[in-house]
């Protein structure tokens, strides 16, 4: 008489909900709820620390900044506003878990932004140690937040969007994007809080551009 197979109900199988099993090349959705969370948590604390501050970044999260200090209004509102129509173009280039997640994590992560600095007081800050800190934070967080299959920015999106339509490159569309943030701060901050902003955007995206590659982290 054959053995019968014991049922493992996480084993892999299609469903409403996805593949609930982890191998070594595949992330379950406890995981990358996980690792989702953790990430957004960095990424928020940067965020807090830079506002803090009276510093910019880069991306959707820049501009949400940016307009905090011309209105006074909340950071974590204009974040997931001005991420909001992107994600249209989520589902239609990267697919429907890939814009779940990233709904899930702009959402949390407008969130905590509202919240943390009545949570943490950070006192003193040196702008230096606070622009490279801040950064490290983020690039920590979009790291862990990018290998999990989510983003937390449309414009990243948009750019790959450009360069399908009309052939400019993505990498330029983001830097477009960025350089007008900065340029924009300068109406509503003092420059060199520009300038420790710029040293922040520097080190997260050195950080971004050594760690982030596919050839060193093939789950999904």
């Amino acid at each position: 008489m054959s053995e019968r197979k014991r049922h493992n109900p996480f084993s892999r199988r299609p469903g409403w909900f996805g593949d609930w099993s982890s191998t070594a090349t595949h992330h379950s959705p406890w995981e990358d709820a996980q690792g989702i969370l953790a990430s957004v948590l960095l990424i928020s604390l940067g965020l807090s620390l830079f506002q803090h501050m009276g510093l910019i970044t880069s991306g959707i999260a820049g501009w949400s900044l940016v307009l905090h200090y011309a209105t006074d209004g909340p950071v974590g509102l204009y974040f997931f506003l001005l991420n909001a129509p992107f994600y249209i173009l989520a589902v239609l280039r990267l697919g429907w878990p890939f814009t779940i997640k990233t709904v899930a994590a702009v959402t949390l992560l407008s969130v905590l932004v509202e919240l943390e600095l009545s949570w943490i007081d950070f006192g003193e800050v040196n702008p230096v140690f606070g622009a490279v800190l801040g950064g490290v934070l983020m690039g920590f967080g979009l790291l862990g937040v990018f290998r999990h299959r989510a983003s937390v920015g449309g414009i990243t999106i948009l750019a790959v969007w450009v360069q399908d339509r009309t052939g400019i490159r993505a990498g330029i569309t983001l830097i477009a994007f960025d350089l007008a943030a900065f340029a924009t701060a300068l109406l509503v901050a003092e420059w060199q809080q520009v300038a420790y902003s710029l040293l922040g955007a520097v080190v997260l995206n050195a950080f971004l551009a050594i760690n982030h590659r596919a050839d060193r982290y093939i789950a999904h």
